[in-house]
C-alpha cells in the first residue's frame, strides 16, 4: 500500500510514459494529416458534440467502476482489520481460558505455558499462511488487461519455512501438504480444544467462546477467498478499457477543428497538447480502477498483509511475555508490504 501523501513524479512516469509518448504521436499524426487534407479540401474532423457525449458517458462508465473497484479494496482492508481484531481476542481468551482448572485465580497467578505458545504460534502461522495463500498469482492477471510497470512487491517472507518457524515439524509437514493450508490450522486449534475439554482442562462454557471465535476466524477467511476467487466482473473492466481508448483516438479528431476555428491558423497545434492531457486524464482514472480490482495481489496499492500480519505477531507475542520481537514492517520506497 502506498503511505505517502503525494504520489511521487517517477511513479507516476513508470505508469504513464508509454501511454503518453502514445499520445502525443497519435495527434501529431491527426494534426498533420488534418493540416494537409485540409489544403486539398477535404476535412477529417469531426464534430466536438457527439465526441463531449462520448466522454461524458465514458466519464460516467468508469466512474461506476472506479467505485466498484474501491469498494473491493475497503472490504480487504476491513477483513484485515477484523482479523488483527480477533488475533487479540484470540490470544486473550487462550491466556485466560486454558489455565490449570486445578488451581483458583487467587491461588496462582496467570502462566504463560507451552500449551498458550502452541495455540497462539499456531494462530501466527494461520495468519501468515492466509497471507500467502491471498497472495498466489491468478489466471486473471491484472497485467494481461492493461498495462502496469512492474512494481510487484519481492522480499514478501512468503518461503514456507517463516511458517515452519512457528509449528513442529510433524504439524508443519502435515498441514503443508493441504490444499488449504489456513483451513487445516484452524481445525488443529479446534482439535485442541477438544482435548482440553476431554481432559478437564477447559469448561464447556469456555470452549463453546473459543469455538465462536475459530467461526469468525473461519468467516473473515471466507471472505478474503471470495473477493480472491472472484474476479471484477469483465463486462465491467474490459468495455470501459474499451470506451476509453475509444474516445482516446477520437479525441484529437474533436479538437482539431475546434482549434483550427480560431484567428491563428498556428494554434491548431494545441491540439496535441490538450489532446495528450485530456487522454491522459480518462486512461489514469481508468487506471486507477483497473489497480483497486485485486486488494491481495501485492501491489502498490493493494492491503499491507505482511505490515498487518507483523503487527499481529508482534502483539501476540508481548502478550506471551515475550521480549525478543521482530521489528514492525517499514515503508520501502513509501510502500508498505
Amino acid at each position: 500500500m502506498y503511505v505517502r501523501r503525494n504520489i511521487r513524479w517517477n511513479i507516476i512516469w513508470k505508469f504513464s510514459w508509454r501511454n503518453l509518448l502514445f499520445f502525443t504521436v497519435w495527434s501529431l499524426l491527426v494534426t498533420a494529416l488534418y493540416l494537409g487534407l485540409l489544403k486539398q479540401g477535404t476535412d477529417v474532423s469531426i464534430p466536438f458534440l457527439p465526441l463531449s457525449t462520448i466522454g461524458i458517458a465514458v466519464a460516467f462508465y468508469i466512474g461506476f467502476k472506479n467505485s466498484q473497484s474501491y469498494d473491493r479494496f475497503w472490504e480487504g482492508r476491513k477483513i484485515w482489520g477484523g482479523i488483527v481484531n480477533y488475533s487479540r481476542t484470540w490470544a486473550n481468551q487462550v491466556l485466560n481460558y486454558t489455565q490449570d482448572t486445578t488451581m483458583t485465580d487467587s491461588e496462582v497467578p496467570r502462566v504463560v505455558t507451552s500449551l498458550h505458545c502452541q495455540l497462539i504460534y499456531r494462530h501466527i502461522a494461520w495468519i501468515n499462511a492466509l497471507r500467502i495463500q491471498l497472495r498466489k498469482t491468478t489466471i486473471l492477471d491484472r497485467k494481461n488487461l492493461t498495462y502496469v510497470p512492474d512494481l510487484k512487491l519481492k522480499n514478501d517472507r512468503e518461503c514456507q519455512d517463516y511458517i515452519r518457524s512457528f509449528l513442529n515439524d510433524e504439524e508443519y509437514i502435515e498441514v503443508m501438504q493441504k490444499a488449504n493450508t489456513a483451513t487445516h490450522l484452524v481445525r488443529k486449534q479446534g482439535d485442541t480444544l477438544k482435548q482440553l475439554a476431554q481432559k478437564q482442562q477447559l469448561d464447556v462454557f469456555r470452549q463453546v467462546n473459543m469455538m465462536q471465535t475459530l467461526e469468525e476466524l473461519y468467516n473473515l477467511q471466507g471472505k478474503c477467498e471470495r473477493i480472491k476467487n472472484t474476479p471484477f466482473p469483465r463486462q465491467y473492466a474490459f468495455f470501459s478499457t474499451v470506451f476509453v481508448w475509444v474516445f482516446v483516438i477520437l479525441l484529437p479528431f474533436g479538437l482539431v477543428s475546434e482549434f483550427n476555428e480560431m484567428s491563428n491558423r498556428a494554434i491548431v497545434w494545441l491540439t496535441v497538447p490538450f489532446s495528450v492531457l485530456i487522454s491522459w486524464i480518462f486512461v489514469t482514472i481508468e487506471s486507477v480502477g483497473d489497480n483497486s480490482e485485486d486488494p491481495f495481489e501485492n501491489y502498490i496499492n493493494d492491503v499491507p498483509m505482511t505490515a498487518l500480519c507483523r503487527t499481529i505477531e508482534i502483539d501476540l507475542r508481548e502478550l506471551l511475555g515475550e521480549t525478543d520481537l521482530p521489528p514492525k514492517i517499514k515503508p520501502v520506497n513509501d510502500i508498505l508490504m
